[in-house]
Formats: structure tokens, sequence, C-alpha cells
């Protein structure tokens, strides 16, 4: 064997086992997401429960089809039956209600008849029927005179049978405990109320597009503040005529301490950034978020937007190269954990922003110095571009700049976790319910999410909120809607005074 043929050879060998190292990395981090701690382990023998069965053929090549159905046996199926909208077992709740005219002067007037509209409403697990009996009246001694009636109280829809407390239960079914309508219909029909799922979706439409006014508070609000968090997650949407469901997004927008509101867009471009702003952004804002590029595509010439990095995000890139180099990774995440444990005391200590950025300066700054150096240092290295430990070391300093921005200022915190963590309710909704139904329905899965989750950040019970808030819209006025938003609606019930839109 020739030298030059003999490092060919060499040379092959070496590329084969950086191409294993890399796959071999690649195998164990998708084995530690499939069979780590967070996920449950299953015998071999327990997968075979999951195999789905052979499909049948779609026909029968040798069944003629079917025959010709006699008119008689059609005509019979069309007339079938249809239940009723109401059924007639369910208990009756009356409200007797009479016009202002007969309330004063009740010894002027003769009943003679009255209007009857029923509804269906349902009480932590019980349906009952509300029926709303409005009397007529005629006045006394005057025959010529027009009768009186009492006028219905304002409702979200004109003959709807839905009442607000049906509605709420429908949406806090669907986007706090994560139920799909076709299971929530298997439920009611349990209870002896058979509904389509399509009536469910709709009238949980009808709850967003009345919710929209508070959204647009809470949305208002987000528009108004310096320092926001963001992040977005995909959620597959139908597009008629595609074949397939598409992959749209739900980008969310987080105040720490305070509230957080969901915009969806069907793509994930910096057009998806741009959406969570108002017509102007604030004077001087601190946007944090990870390393996508659509964030630093949106910014860039913007000078008075400033991007914070998440220390998560590196700490997980770094470990996930811990296979490749176990003690100089080991050493990288000691010193993250030394920075999260500076941010442990300062939460447990309530610290507020100016005693944080004076803690960070004086301990967090430091660590970071000594960060800097390894990570300059082992750039120097000769590392396989593709590896793990590689892929970590390139995020870090690309982002070194923005992971620094917490240092200096003592709002910020330390990673994206708190945006994150309004993130996952979504990602469990969508295991169930798998993806939205068209483009136009994503906007109302975000107005009803950013409800939902501003409720269980202040302990606010979604369905109890959504009733009152739901009875009370029709009646109010646009201007008043920031009154109803969960943290205001909290301090009212509490007896403090609401804090106005500026």
């Amino acid at each position: 064997m020739g030298g030059e043929e003999r490092q060919r050879w060499i040379d092959e060998v070496a590329k084969r086992d950086a191409e294993i190292v890399v796959l071999k990395q690649t195998v164990d981090a998708l084995c530690r997401r499939i069979f780590g701690k967070s996920s449950e382990q299953l015998d071999p023998a327990q997968l075979e429960l999951f195999e789905r069965p052979k499909k049948a053929p779609a026909a029968d090549p040798a069944d003629p089809g079917p025959a010709a159905e006699d008119p008689e046996i059609r005509r019979q199926r069309r007339g079938k039956a249809r239940p009723p909208r109401i059924p007639e077992h369910l208990p009756i709740t009356e409200h007797v209600l009479d016009p202002p005219e007969v309330l004063a002067n009740p010894e002027q007037w003769r009943r003679i008849g009255e209007e009857v509209r029923e509804q269906l409403d349902y009480k932590r697990g019980e349906f009952r029927r509300i029926r709303l009996v409005r009397g007529k009246y005629v006045r006394k001694g005057d025959v010529l005179a027009k009768p009186v009636v009492a006028p219905l109280p304002p409702s979200l829809q004109d003959r709807c049978i839905a009442t607000p407390g049906l509605i709420a239960e429908v949406i806090d079914n669907r986007f706090a405990c994560h139920l799909p309508y076709y299971r929530q219909a298997e439920i009611f029909a349990r209870q002896g109320v058979i509904f389509h799922r399509k009536t469910l979706c709709d009238w949980a439409a009808l709850g967003a597009d009345w919710l929209s006014s508070v959204y647009r508070a809470i949305q208002h609000e987000h528009w108004r503040s310096a320092y926001r968090q963001f992040d977005e997650t995909p959620i597959d949407y139908l597009e008629p005529g595609s074949g397939k469901a598409q992959a749209g997004y739900l980008w969310a927008s987080n105040i720490p301490g305070g509230s957080v509101f969901y915009q969806w867009r069907a793509g994930r471009d910096a057009g998806g950034v741009a959406a969570l702003f108002g017509p102007s952004v604030p004077a001087a804002c601190t946007i944090q978020c990870d390393g996508y590029e659509a964030y630093a595509a949106w910014a860039r010439g913007k000078p008075h937007i400033v991007l914070a990095g998440c220390h998560a995000h590196m700490r997980r890139k770094f470990f996930d190269a811990k296979e490749q180099e176990p003690k100089l990774v080991a050493w990288i995440l000691r010193q993250i954990g030394h920075l999260y444990r500076i941010e442990k005391q300062l939460r447990e200590a309530k610290a507020g922003p100016a005693l944080r950025e004076a803690v960070r300066a004086s301990q967090s700054r430091m660590i970071h110095r000594r960060l800097k150096a390894v990570i300059d240092r082992l750039a120097l290295r000769a590392i396989l571009p593709k590896t793990k430990l590689a892929e970590a070391l390139r995020y870090a300093a690309r982002q070194w700049s923005k992971l620094e921005v917490y240092l200096a200022d003592g709002r910020i915190e330390i990673d994206t976790n708190l945006v994150e963590n309004a993130i996952r309710p979504t990602k469990l909704g969508a295991k169930n319910w798998l993806f939205i139904g068209c483009r136009e329905a994503g906007q109302r899965a975000a107005i009803l999410y950013t409800i939902v989750e501003n409720c269980r950040r202040l302990g606010i019970d979604t369905r109890e909120y959504l009733e009152n808030v739901l009875t009370r819209l029709p009646a109010m006025k646009e201007s008043e809607a920031a009154t109803l938003a969960p943290a205001n609606w909290l301090r009212a019930l509490q007896g403090k005074p609401v804090r106005k839109a500026a």
C-alpha cells in the first residue's frame, strides 16, 4: 500500500469515526428524550397492545355494490323524529319577569297570558332548565290598550339555548381541562343531553367573540410594557383543499409577575414578533427570548430594542453534550448552577430590582467572566463541527452579549422559563385535540387561552370567572371591558380598587 493511498484510507476512517460520534450523540439524546426520567418505561410486550390492526379492504371486489334502496325505507329514515333541543326530564327553575309598569302599580293591570322562553343551564355536573316566564298584561278598563310584556335580559345571542354557565363549562373543559369537543359531547350524552360537537364549538366561538374585548384590554397592557418575554409553539390547523394539516403558531407574550397573552399566526417569521406589538413600540423595550433568528431579524435596526438571552437554553445544550466531554461539561454546568443558586436566594429574599442588580454585579458577573474565558478557549480547540459540544459552544458564543443583559438590569430574569410555563398548557391540549379546525379559529383559541391562563396564574376559578363575565358583558360598554380583566375582576372581588386602563 502506497503512502498516498494509506493517507486516503486514514482520512476515510477518521471521517467515518466522526460521523459515528455525531450519530451516537443523536441517538443518545433521542433515547433520553423518549426513555428518560420524564417518560414511563414500557415492557416490549405492552407495545403489542398499541399495534394497529391491519386495515380491511375498502370494498370487496366481488361485491357488486349496494342494492337500490326502497323509496319507502328512504322516506321513513328521512322522517325519523329528532330528539328535543331541551330534554323534558330535566328539573326546571322558573324566573318570573314582570314589566316595570306592572311592578309599579300591580292593581291597575290584569294578566292575560305569558310568553315563555327556555334555556339550558349547567351547574357543576348537572343540567337544569331555565324558564323565563314573561307575563303579558293589559290595563284594566282600557280594552284598546296595547299589552305590555317584560323585556328579555341582555344575552350573548338571541334564541341561543345555552346560558353563560353552560358556555363557561364548555370553554373550561376545552381550554383548562383540555377535553376535545367530541369527548365533552360523550360526557353530556351520559347525562341524557345530546349535543353535536359542532354545537359545542360554536358556543365556545361565541364566548371568544364576547371575551375579545377583555382580551384587547390585556393586549394593550402588554403593548405598554417595557419588559416582556416571548416564545412561540407550533399548533397544526386545517386548511381546506390542502389535503393535510398546516403548521400554525401560537406566540406568547409574558410580563414577569404580571399577565400573559397569546397571538395566533399562520407563520413563524418575524411578522409574528411584530404582531405582538401595537401601532408603536415603547421608547425603551427589553425583549427576552431564545436564540430563534426571527427575534434578532425583527430587532435589527431598532436601537431602542434590547434583546436578552436565556440561560436555560444554553444550559440545556451543554447538558445534551455531557457524554462527549463529561468533566469539562460538568464544570460548565456547575458554574451555571451557581448562577441559578444566586437567583434562588434573591427570590427567597423577595429582592427588588435594585438589590438584584447589586448582587448580580458583585457575584454573578464574576462567574460569567470565568465561563466566557473557558468558552473562548474551547472555541480554539479542534472540535468536530456537528457534535453536541460544538453546537453548545456556538450557541453560547452567539448569545453571550444577550445573556449578560440581565446582569445590568434587575428587572430581567435569568431565563425565559416563565413564558415557557405559559406555553406548556397549550401543548397538553394539543396532544388531546391534535389540531385547530381552521385558520380563523386559531385567534379564538388565543383569546380563550389568554383568559384561562391569566385566571390560572391568579388562582381564579376559571368556570366561575367565565360565567360571571359572560353574564355581565352583554349589558356593558366596550370601554368598560377592561374592568373585567382577570386581575381587575379579582381586585373587585377582594374589595380593592380596580386599576383603570391608561
